[in-house]
């Protein structure tokens, strides 16, 4: 591994300080901080950004940006601390749509710079190229465009108080660019620091350590500082902004929202702190301090980003039971795989996905019970199976390790990767391979890894001979298309109640009358497996007798709805377009307009009518996958 690092940087790293990990750190930007090597193998190379790191890379960002809400930009300097290697005359950003003002240095001397040429394909932005001249720090004065991908302003009729607007960032995958000069690329970590102004009475919270309490300037505007000492990928770096307010958890977890919303949110995650300590229990040491939590409007595209020190969430997930909180598993478990050890190249990404979908049902084994984690599990493996039903085995995206130009959903880096782990618990036994997953994270903490890497790791410190690693299939699962015939597969037992009843639908027509008593995941197994073609009246029967269009839980409600379009069942069509108002969220919106699109002269015009007026409220990673089903110029 040491054979592909930038030595520099190694030394520097093995050298410096961070302080004590776990502890938030103090009222300003350590001395020295921890710097992460750069993994120069040919895998290792990310063709999305335009940086060369091993010419010079970035190690620090120390960010000073006003919020204006009425313009919807955020401008000010981002001041970047520099690690140049000997002879190094130039070092390469990454932007999209910045207006970059003046670069200096830390002296205040200008440095040449200019922008290049943008690459519109997959928002690989512009590249901006600062002459060096002996500079170890650049001051780099810009604005962010209105139509930033990674940032989402909403107006206050957008959010559930109806008086204040609202903002805040995604930025994963390569979206931070477009508010953000810096090297874009998740192998290259970076610690970093901002103060932030907006305007009074919101709040902004950020995915590092807020220091103190808001700075009045008697303006109308309040400033907020906050500092991350731990080096991380730029796509973590988070901002939100709004009339917010928070409530404790446990002594280092808590939640922000909305005032409307935040007694159901803080109800709804009220077991995090316990997800805590059983995570901990699993792999080690909880390493940022606090883990924090902010439920967003329903714009918010995913349903949950796994943003250091504080996840942003969906309300969508809100379903009044803890059901769906297998979601703050997930972005809980990304505190070990994806924050700490993290893909060097977006081929990857089932280092972080995968193995957190892994360890995300160890979590909810832990604080829920084997039967529901069987369950969620059973729900994954039928997701792969679905999903090489539709494109193949032989499908190259259906390798975990890709170029990183394939987009076949969750199945493959969510879930397959977690079966992969599985798999491999099952042969090496969980004793063995809990052992193993914990030096995993450990030995690579706060760095950057690749397949190749992980592979290694598997091979020199837990496979035991030859026949062991035959047994193992570890080059199949991660390289090669499909999935391998040494699968663990989920216990069939996990849903036999639900599968007799699909059976009994499907023969006699039979509607379960004990659906209500059933968990989500049952309730979800059912509406997932039932015949696709229904008539008018079948579908009638099974909402009165179910009550599907009146569940709170939205999981549910999308399988409805989408059985509903499929059958081109127009009762459904009122409560879909409701529905895809007030959600932004790409798992639901996209698929439900995709079901519109197929359903030719009947759902066209209904697509069409939606989303002419829903485009303008959804983020662009949401718009961006509707443009393309309903072929959108933007």
């Amino acid at each position: 591994m040491r054979s592909h690092v930038f030595s520099l940087a190694i030394l520097l790293a093995a050298t410096a300080c961070a302080g004590v990990p776990g502890e938030p750190v103090g009222s300003t930007a350590p001395s020295a901080a921890m710097v992460a090597p750069i993994l120069t193998s040919p895998e290792a190379v990310d063709t999305l950004t335009h940086a060369q790191p091993q010419v010079a890379r970035v190690t620090h960002v120390a960010l000073d940006l006003d919020l204006d809400f009425d313009a919807r930009r955020v401008g000010g300097t981002a001041e970047l601390s520099v690690l140049a290697a000997p002879g190094a005359e130039e070092i390469v950003l990454d932007t999209n749509g910045l207006e970059i003002a003046q670069v200096t240095d830390g002296q205040g001397r200008a440095l040449s710079h200019t922008v290049g040429e943008p690459v519109a394909e997959g928002g690989k932005g512009a590249p901006l190229t600062i002459r060096l001249d002996g500079a170890e720090t650049l001051r780099i004065a810009y604005r962010a465009p209105a139509d930033a991908s990674a940032l989402q302003w909403l107006s206050p009729e957008q959010t559930k108080g109806g008086v204040h607007p609202f903002l805040f960032s995604q930025g994963q995958a390569i979206l931070n660019r477009s508010w953000i000069p810096t090297q874009d690329s998740p192998g290259i970590r970076q610690t970093w620091e901002a103060r932030i102004t907006a305007p009074e009475p919101l709040d902004v919270v950020m995915s590092g350590v807020r220091q103190g309490e808001p700075e009045d300037l008697g303006n109308g505007r309040r400033a907020f500082t906050f500092v991350m000492d731990k080096p991380v990928p730029p796509y973590l770096i988070a901002i939100a902004a709004g009339d917010i307010d928070f409530r404790a958890i446990g002594p280092r977890t808590g939640v922000w929202a909305e005032p409307a919303t935040l007694d159901r949110a803080w109800r709804e995650v009220n077991d995090t702190e316990e997800m805590v300590v059983a995570a901990e229990e699993l792999y080690g040491e909880y390493r940022w301090g606090r883990y924090d939590m902010i439920v967003l409007p329903p714009a918010f595209p995913y349903g949950g980003m796994e943003n250091p020190v504080m996840t942003f969430l969906t309300p969508t997930f809100i379903a009044g039971d803890r059901s769906n909180n297998g979601l703050v598993a997930h972005e809980l478990a990304h505190s070990w795989s994806g924050n700490l050890v993290t893909n060097a190249v977006w081929g990857d990404s089932w280092l972080n996905e995968g193995v957190t979908t892994y360890f995300e049902n160890r979590i909810v084994e832990a604080v829920y019970g084997k039967q529901r984690a069987e369950q969620e599990a059973a729900l994954m493996f039928a997701n792969i199976q679905e999903t090489l039903a539709e494109v193949g085995e032989d499908a190259p995206g259906t390798a975990l390790s890709t170029d990183g130009g394939y987009q076949l959903g969750s199945a493959i880096a969510y879930d397959k990767g977690a079966f992969f782990l599985r798999t491999v618990e099952s042969v090496v036994g969980r004793e063995r391979f809990d052992a193993w997953l914990r030096q995993w994270f450990d030995n690579h903490a706060f760095q950057p890894a690749t397949s190749e890497l992980f592979l290694a790791d598997m091979m020199e410190n837990l496979v035991r001979g030859e026949a062991e690693a035959d047994r193992l299939q570890l080059r199949e699962w991660i390289f090669e298309p499909g999935l391998p015939a040494n699968v663990a597969k989920p216990d069939p037992a996990a849903f036999a109640a639900v599968d007799a009843a699909v059976s009994a639908y499907v023969a006699e027509g039979t509607i379960p009358a004990g659906y209500a008593q059933w968990s989500s995941a049952e309730r979800q197994r059912f509406l997932d497996n039932i015949p696709k073609q229904r008539t008018a009246e079948q579908l009638a029967a099974l909402n009165e007798a179910l009550g599907l269009s009146g569940t709170g839980n939205n999981e549910e409600l999308f399988l409805w709805l989408e059985l509903a379009l499929a059958n081109r069942y127009e009762p459904a069509v009122p409560q879909t377009e409701e529905f895809l108002a007030e959600v932004g969220r790409a798992k639901f919106v996209r698929p439900l307009f995709q079901v519109l699109w197929d359903q030719d002269e009947w759902g066209r015009p209904i697509a069409q009518r939606i989303y002419a007026e829903t485009r303008g409220s959804y983020h662009a990673v949401t718009r961006g996958g509707v443009d393309r089903i309903l072929g959108t110029e933007g």
